[in-house]
């Protein structure tokens, strides 16, 4: 008799890999990175002192540190995440008394339900079952509630990763394609889909609203693309066609030639199409 895997046995996997790792290494990039859409999305969700806070897929803890100052040092934010590298580091790094963490899979997790809002920035969109984990989510919840998260919106719609990969592919020819709803970073972006999943795990009012962020890369043209190129399709792109480091150096220079065109004044800023989720408990 074979065991049967865990639901989300890949992706805990990946993200405990050598690609997670790239993560924790570049962990200061990636917060700069995403400072503005940690922000937008802290202005929805309006954690509150006393409020108990879930932060789903925390990762290195940027989002639990905020949180664990909005909240005040007599509640508590509680980051869960399946990596236990990310989660290395994030506990390294959040100091914060009225902060922990648990390394565990937010679709199977028991968690007590006791959170008054239910946060993540691009933590969601990994799991086998969206429907069951965010059942097992609302069961984390106290009634009434919030649910406010994060998620990228198509790839079309966004140059960080849209650049990188339209180099790969012009270099090495396109990967083999993924089911349009797998598991990744671009899972979450059809709304209509990603309501009727909250709605059938038991969430109320659902809403998604698209938004425009500013995603605040390194500032130059070339380490911006280099970076772009490090995670993300590109990445996915070289890996699998085994691309050489000629090739590597080819596609990040043909993306730093295309990311230049939203450089204002002395500023590198890329637009980010994203998608806002709210429901109640």
């Amino acid at each position: 008799m074979t065991d049967t895997p865990a639901p989300n046995a890949d992706q805990a996997d990946y993200w405990r890999s050598r690609a997670g790792q790239k993560w924790v290494t570049h962990q200061e990039t990636l917060d700069r990175l995403f400072e503005n859409v940690l922000a937008d999305t802290l202005a929805l969700a309006r954690p509150a002192p006393g409020e108990r806070v879930l932060d789903i897929g925390c990762g290195t803890g940027a989002s639990t540190a905020k949180l664990a100052e909005a909240i005040g040092p007599q509640s508590r934010v509680t980051g869960i995440d399946i990596s236990a590298p990310l989660l290395a580091l994030a506990r390294r790094r959040v100091t914060a008394p009225n902060a922990d963490f648990i390394e565990a899979d937010a679709q199977t997790h028991p968690l007590e339900p006791v959170h008054d809002l239910l946060f993540s920035r691009f933590g969601v969109m990994f799991f086998a079952d969206p429907v069951a984990a965010f059942t097992n989510l609302r069961r984390a919840a106290t009634p009434g509630a919030r649910l406010v998260m994060a998620c990228w919106g198509p790839m079309p719609d966004n140059p960080w990763f849209r650049l990188p990969f339209k180099a790969a592919v012009e270099k090495l020819g396109r990967p083999s394609p993924l089911p349009e709803f797998a598991p990744g970073p671009t899972a979450f972006k059809d709304i209509d889909r990603v309501t009727g999943i909250l709605r059938d795990a038991g969430w109320s009012a659902p809403e998604g609203q698209r938004i425009e962020s500013q995603l605040l890369p390194p500032q130059t043209a070339l380490a911006a693309a280099e970076f772009a190129c490090l995670i993300g399709p590109a990445a996915r792109t070289i890996q699998e066609k085994n691309g050489s480091d000629e090739d590597t150096r080819a596609i990040i220079g043909a993306t730093a030639e295309m990311l230049t065109q939203y450089r204002q004044d002395t500023d590198l800023t890329i637009p980010a199409r994203l998608v806002l989720y709210s429901a109640r408990a």
